[in-house]
């Protein structure tokens, strides 16, 4: 007889496979999951899509999207110097309106993890109490395509120079073609290796790069098991694959974390990542969110845009707002 392969242990998923984080436990587990109606998915992404924000709210509305933002560089051109006029425009977004707020995070490529810390200094901090972290992709950003100990070793080097998250990507290859419990295994190790010198964890996001995952199901199982095995946010995609981040997709993914915190009372991150580009889609977001999970989840450490070119429309409008007209095309920097 053939001994199964164990799968490394996280404390989600021996608490809810009740001890037995084998390959088959975890395997009959996901595929226990009830299929998802995607026509009535698609229909309530199309629904909470035409909701409004009266004129009132709409300030509201743009500031908490700024302070969601995970301003992002992920260039293979990128320089220093690129990476500090990001911090820059990151803590000081606007400078004809010092009431605008911060964003949540700069991410950037690992090794311009120590640039980004360097530029924001004393500003550097929980995006909760207005201050400013670092995230930086790993594991092989975006293919996923690596040695398991090359993945850990980048996450290690970037978590050693200040990366307060990590946003990984899974190995989708391993996924479609049913190897969740190597998949599992990638990320607890991962997740181990986010350990910083304190004893304290680098905030986990976990890339589901859902535009390669082809069905609504595999998004529902690759989310329940990022989840299990110790993920703290849930992300759609790297924005390198083409469809990125969507507003079915990203519902789903709510959904299960929704149903996530009802079994367990356990809040988990969501962050829909590329191709949001303007605030009228951002809004379509974070009505979705507050609808779904409720206007708790509008925070840093629960909800993130990840996004280049979002924050410069959203600066836009907020000047719009306040004039009653669009400024020039100088009026924000260009990215």
């Amino acid at each position: 007889m053939t001994m199964e392969r164990a799968v490394a242990p996280a404390q989600r998923a021996v608490d809810i496979l009740g001890g037995d984080v084998s390959e088959s436990a975890l395997k009959g587990y996901l595929d226990g999951l009830p299929g998802v109606d995607a026509v009535g998915l698609e229909q309530r992404a199309a629904g909470l899509g035409t909701r409004s924000i009266k004129t009132s709210s709409k300030k509201w509305a743009l500031d908490r999207i700024i302070e969601l933002i995970d301003l992002t560089t992920l260039e293979g051109a990128d320089t220093p110097g690129k990476v500090r006029s990001l911090v820059a425009k990151a803590l000081v977004p606007d400078a004809s309106d010092l009431t605008t707020p911060r964003v949540a995070a700069v991410c950037v490529y690992g090794d311009m993890v120590p640039h980004a810390v360097e530029a924001l200094g004393a500003a550097h901090g929980d995006p909760d109490q207005g201050l400013v972290s670092v995230a930086a992709v790993a594991t092989a950003f975006p293919s996923g395509r690596a040695s398991r100990a090359v993945k850990l070793a980048d996450t290690r080097d970037a978590v050693a120079a200040g990366a307060d998250e990590i946003d990984m990507v899974i190995d989708r290859g391993a996924f479609l073609s049913g190897r969740w419990g190597q998949v599992f295994d990638e990320i607890v190790a991962v997740k181990d290796a986010c350990r910083k010198a304190d004893g304290s964890y680098a905030h986990l996001k976990v890339i589901l790069e859902t535009g390669e995952l082809n069905t609504y199901d595999n998004v529902r199982r690759a989310s329940v098991l990022a989840i299990l095995a110790g993920g703290d946010f849930i992300k759609t995609s790297t924005g390198k694959v083409s469809p990125a981040a969507t507003l079915p997709v990203t519902l789903l993914m709510l959904e299960v974390v929704r149903d996530w915190h009802r079994w367990t009372g356990e809040r988990i991150g969501v962050k829909p990542a590329g191709g949001i580009r303007t605030s009228k889609d951002a809004i379509k977001y974070l009505v979705t969110v507050a609808e779904t999970l409720g206007e708790e989840w509008l925070v840093p450490h629960l909800f993130r845009y990840g996004a280049s070119s979002l924050l410069n429309d959203v600066l836009l409008q907020r000047q719009k707002l306040a004039s009653g007209r669009y400024s020039g095309p100088d009026y924000v920097t260009i990215d």
